[in-house]
């Protein structure tokens, strides 16, 4: 019984780091994506966005962006009273598309 839960327990400490690898390379991929349609002057700088967006939303603590290449627009995560909140912005205009409540 001992040696098969010692089993279990090393294959899920191998196993995890292999498992969280595609979410890892994911948003590595999507940075990039981000940086080289930056650089090619496709889209605003995150912090141009960040610049406009984040004052508009008092009381609520920034927790962070993701970049959707397909759409190529940002979505700026909050959190305002236990709630998450989201702001789906352009990021070829800075235009904000839609707000979560």
């Amino acid at each position: 019984m001992k040696r098969a839960f010692a089993s279990i327990l090393a294959i899920g400490l191998v196993a995890s780091p292999l498992l969280a690898q595609p979410a890892a390379s994911q948003q590595r991929s999507e940075q990039g994506e981000a940086r080289r349609e930056m650089s090619a002057g496709n889209i605003m700088p995150l912090r141009q966005i960040e610049a406009r967006v984040l004052p508009t939303m008092k009381g609520a603590e920034y927790l962070g962006p993701a970049y959707d290449p397909a759409a190529m627009a940002y979505r700026l995560k909050f959190i305002r009273d236990g709630r998450v909140l989201f702001v789906d912005v352009d990021a070829r205009t800075g235009r904000v598309l839609r707000r979560s409540n």
